[in-house]
């Protein structure tokens, strides 16, 4: 393994330890592509939120003007970190778009710019930058299998940034930042202050309404995946597939008992991963009731060529999760 490649690996299993286990799930070119993509997201967050509190802002800025001419320098051949030759290296064969990566950089400088949204539509413009993008990037390297996959990926990037925001929303006041829209506050008659002292009350509850509707929209535009042919075929008995997937006359249908044959979803995987130390058990009902994870966008997060076998590997995981 090169360098630039055992450097990015590193980088993605440390800081990126919710991700990890889905990292080792792809194969091979992918892996190695999606390390390098993560490594060139990391650079710019981390730019802005690692710095100490002694860092004049001005230098921020010269330091997220210097990434995103090193990633120029990279579309053109000329890497110059461990990070972008890793990130060189996959781009022949993973159209990885230089416009999401630079637009990823001005996300992370609005960050510097401003501190607080005064409508959704600017804060909609702020998770394009930084969500969005994410999204397009990862898209480039896992595939597609229809068009309208861009727009899915749209709409779920969407509804995961702002359940970030609404889940943060006490970390982020202590950053003194406000992502929630303040036209949102003040319909709902909440005060920054309130923020900041941890109260929302009632308003509170109600501010994160609108929020809720716009992710639950998102989760609704993700197309669902309408049965290929062969499927049928595809999921029965050799018996059956001999006579065309069709049950015999006078056969009984298989029943599936409770728990039985259902397939863990990502979510139930990651709750099982970072739940380890506790052995919190994930059983069929949490499997089932988890299923909302359409499996158009399980193909999209595994990458659609080894989705089957993602699938089994993460069930090996929830079991060795659950000792």
């Amino acid at each position: 393994m090169s360098d630039s490649r055992a450097h990015v690996r590193r980088l993605a299993h440390r800081r990126g330890a919710n991700f990890s286990l889905g990292f080792r799930l792809l194969p091979a070119a992918k892996r190695r592509a999606v390390y390098a993509a993560y490594a060139a997201c990391r650079v710019p967050d981390d730019i802005v939120d690692e710095a100490g509190p002694d860092v004049a802002p001005a230098e921020l800025h010269r330091r997220l003007d210097a990434w995103r001419e090193e990633i120029e320098g990279t579309y053109a051949r000329r890497p110059g970190t461990p990070a972008t030759v890793a990130l060189a290296e996959v781009l022949p064969s993973f159209p990885i778009p230089m416009d999401a990566l630079l637009g990823l950089v001005e996300g992370c400088r609005m960050d510097l710019e401003r501190s607080r949204y005064r409508t959704f539509a600017e804060l909609e413009r702020y998770c394009e930058l930084v969500a969005v993008t994410i999204s397009d990037i990862s898209l480039a390297i896992f595939g597609v299998l229809r068009a309208e996959a861009l727009a899915a990926g749209r709409h779920l990037a969407m509804a995961l940034q702002l359940t970030n925001i609404c889940r943060d929303v006490g970390e982020d006041v202590g950053r003194g930042r406000i992502y929630l829209p303040l036209d949102e506050l003040e319909r709902f008659g909440v005060a920054e202050r309130d923020l900041e002292a941890g109260r929302g009350g009632g308003g509170g509850k109600r501010l994160r309404q609108p929020h809720g509707v716009r992710v639950r929209q998102g989760a609704r535009a993700l197309p669902r995946r309408e049965p290929a042919a062969g499927d049928d075929q595809a999921r029965c008995s050799p018996r059956r597939a001999r006579d065309g997937g069709r049950v015999p006359p006078g056969a009984r249908p298989r029943r599936r008992r409770p728990g039985r044959g259902v397939r863990p979803s990502r979510r139930a995987a990651a709750l099982a991963v970072a739940d380890r130390g506790r052995r919190r058990p994930v059983g069929p009902a949490v499997r089932v009731s988890l299923q909302s994870l359409r499996p158009v966008t399980v193909r999209v997060l595994l990458g659609a060529p080894r989705t089957a076998e993602a699938i089994r590997n993460v069930g090996a995981a929830l079991a060795a999760a659950r000792g």
